[in-house]
């Protein structure tokens, strides 16, 4: 699955970030792959935001498409 699809409140585990360009600005936030993050709100054609210790962070609905992740019970 990947992040655009996420339900607000939903837990899930960061699983991979393809581009590196991506991956290194995710990693200034303090957001890697096998991080846990919670779903705070999806954005109709909008951003999906996550949350991270105490932190919430917007991410546009073209890169979240290219996030995969992983819910977590």
């Amino acid at each position: 699955m990947t992040l655009d699809k996420c339900k607000r409140g939903q837990r899930i585990k960061i699983m991979n970030i393809p581009n590196e360009v991506i991956r290194s600005q995710a990693i200034r936030f303090g957001i890697s792959e096998g991080a846990v993050v919670t779903c705070e709100e999806v954005v109709p054609a909008g951003p999906v935001v996550v949350g991270m210790f105490k932190q919430q962070i917007a991410i546009g609905r073209e890169l979240a498409r290219s996030i995969a992740v992983q819910p977590i019970s």
